[in-house]
């Protein structure tokens, strides 16, 4: 299970869930209502839009024969992935980009590690002058030209 586990920080039970009840061919409404749970509920959690509580967790992992504790586990690593985000957030406040830089995802949501090579080169095709700067001061000289010379380095061969 720690294996699994592992493999399964920061993504909501919710989706984990859902995959389950798939697997096992169970419809959501049906199986809320067997645990004597509204549908809405579950279907809220899967979709990810609600966390798991203790009470529900229980219930599921017993009906579906799940080792307890599995989904409050996992809706303790989404939450520290969330707060970690958030914090992330805080820290990254990057006022010299532009939002139209990333027009297709929400700023908020970028996670800055994870996803440097991305932005760094988004912000290198289509950023001026001044934004070429901002990231340079975020992630360091030496992080950009390396990630800007193995990119040129790959594109020649």
């Amino acid at each position: 299970m720690k294996s699994e586990l592992n493999q399964l920080k920061g993504i909501h039970p919710g989706l984990v869930l859902e995959r389950e009840l798939n697997k096992r061919h169970l419809r959501k409404g049906s199986f809320a209502l067997s645990l004597q749970e509204y549908p809405q509920t579950l279907t809220a959690i899967t979709k990810g839009k609600r966390g798991m509580n203790t009470a529900l967790s229980l219930k599921i992992e017993r009906a579906l024969g799940i080792e307890e504790g599995y989904f409050m586990i996992l809706q303790v690593y989404y939450e520290i992935e969330e707060e970690k985000r958030k914090q992330n957030i805080s820290l990254t406040n990057l006022p010299q980009l532009r939002p139209v830089l990333f027009w297709d995802t929400k700023m908020a949501s970028l996670d800055w590690e994870k996803q440097k090579k991305a932005i760094i080169k988004r912000v290198f095709e289509r950023g001026n002058a001044i934004e070429k700067n901002e990231i340079i001061r975020f992630y360091g000289a030496k992080t950009v030209d390396d990630l800007l010379n193995k990119r040129l380095q790959n594109a020649s061969l």
